[in-house]
């Protein structure tokens, strides 16, 4: 259980210097958010420029004095990172917090799925990660007072989730390099926080990858993800994150469900695998010949006679996905876009 002590003078982000990756829409952009209603300065990082200005408009509309920048990036390149960070330390006098958050969500059963997927989401979320890590300690270390770094996994991290398997993969990764970092930084000028949220209403299934039964796939996963009943509003959900890195936790779990999955899974480890096994044959399985790859852009599939198939998955879609359509149209997230924006 993380406990959120009283904010003190120590703990203060007022006139810090901030960099998200993966910050121009989604969780990213409301990460950002808080952090500059908390008095920060903030370098948001993304891919794609288009998507990067109309974040910073959204970051600044009601706050014209704010201070944000915008730098684009691809974290898959270690080389490309470190010019943010030195980019960012010149123009805002350092830099003082880091919340590596770029990622990318694959969606499909294992048969639909090949290796340039997995390869993909370790290379963006692991590997990005570590890039982002390694490139802004340097800064963090001489930084004004503890500098703070958060790695965003996801509940996907402390448990395989059926149908995701990239994405699990990447953020026990993910996990794994927080958890160790904050064991070796202890005590040496950094606080490194992990960070593990369940589902949230961001409207990240436009921006996720379908594989498989397309439409039947983007049917459950955009119910869930948007259902109030086991996701989370996105803009309590910053709140919570950044006041935990504020803090300097060492790690936050979001969503009883998702606290309750990675306690379940640590205590019966086998029970909770079989229980997955279970929740597996209830998803959609995928066409008869289908092949491995070819995955599309939630935002490009059309409901299709699969919809009329699964009246259930259906009313489940009309239902959940309401906020977060909502989500979506507020959060940067429907445009056109390339990996890696958050």
């Amino acid at each position: 259980m993380t406990l959120l002590l009283p904010r003190s003078h120590e703990d203060s982000m007022s006139g810090l210097s901030a960099v998200v990756t993966g910050g121009s829409r989604g969780l990213g952009l409301l990460l950002a958010e808080q952090l500059l209603i908390r008095g920060c300065a903030v370098t948001i990082a993304a891919r794609d420029e288009e998507e990067l200005g109309r974040a910073r408009e959204f970051l600044t509309d009601r706050r014209p004095d704010a201070r944000v920048r915008t730098a684009p990036c691809d974290v898959t390149d270690r080389a490309t990172v470190a010019s943010l960070m030195t980019d960012a330390a010149e123009a805002q006098g350092g830099i003082d917090v880091v919340i590596a958050n770029a990622g990318i969500i694959q969606v499909a059963p294992v048969e639909s799925i090949g290796v340039d997927e997995f390869r993909s989401a370790m290379e963006t979320m692991y590997m990005g990660a570590v890039h982002t890590s390694l490139e802004a300690l340097p800064w963090l270390r001489h930084g004004r007072g503890v500098g703070r770094l958060a790695l965003i996994g996801s509940v996907g991290g402390l448990l395989a989730v059926p149908h995701l398997l990239p994405y699990s993969c990447a953020k026990s990764a993910v996990a794994a390099l927080a958890e160790g970092l904050h064991t070796e930084l202890l005590g040496h000028g950094v606080s490194v926080t992990a960070v593990h949220p369940g589902l949230m209403r961001t409207g990240s299934h436009l921006a996720a990858e379908f594989g498989g039964n397309e439409a039947a796939e983007f049917a459950w996963f955009s119910a869930l993800a948007g259902s109030p009943l086991v996701s989370m509003d996105a803009r309590r959900a910053a709140d919570r994150i950044v006041t935990a890195v504020e803090r300097r936790r060492a790690r936050i779990v979001l969503t009883p469900m998702a606290k309750a999955a990675g306690l379940t899974h640590g205590v019966a480890p086998a029970l909770t695998t079989r229980l997955s096994a279970l929740a597996a044959r209830a998803l959609p399985r995928s066409p008869e010949g289908s092949g491995a790859g070819g995955l599309r852009r939630g935002r490009d599939i059309e409901p299709g006679p699969d919809r009329a198939g699964h009246p259930v998955a259906a009313r489940l879609r009309d239902w959940g996905s309401a906020l977060n359509d909502r989500a979506a149209r507020r959060l940067n997230q429907r445009a056109h876009h390339a990996h890696g924006g958050g």
